[in-house]
């Protein structure tokens, strides 16, 4: 099972999942839905995006359980 930890990288950049939405050019719909864990899927366009905004890796968001 693979473990997404955005809210994680959001705390640690004191940013809020409307302002993430905003920068990446997702829904906001859509980050809550990744955030929560509710997606079984996530392009790598979409994860570059994320990384780029949040300043990391894409290690630092997913994680394996």
């Amino acid at each position: 099972m693979i473990v997404v930890n955005i809210d994680v990288m959001l705390a640690k950049r004191k940013m809020s999942v409307t302002e993430l939405s905003e920068k990446v050019g997702i829904s906001l719909t859509n980050i809550s839905l990744l955030k929560n864990g509710k997606v079984k899927g996530m392009k790598f366009e979409t994860l570059d995006k994320i990384c780029n905004v949040l300043q990391c890796q894409p290690g630092d968001i997913l994680e394996k359980k």
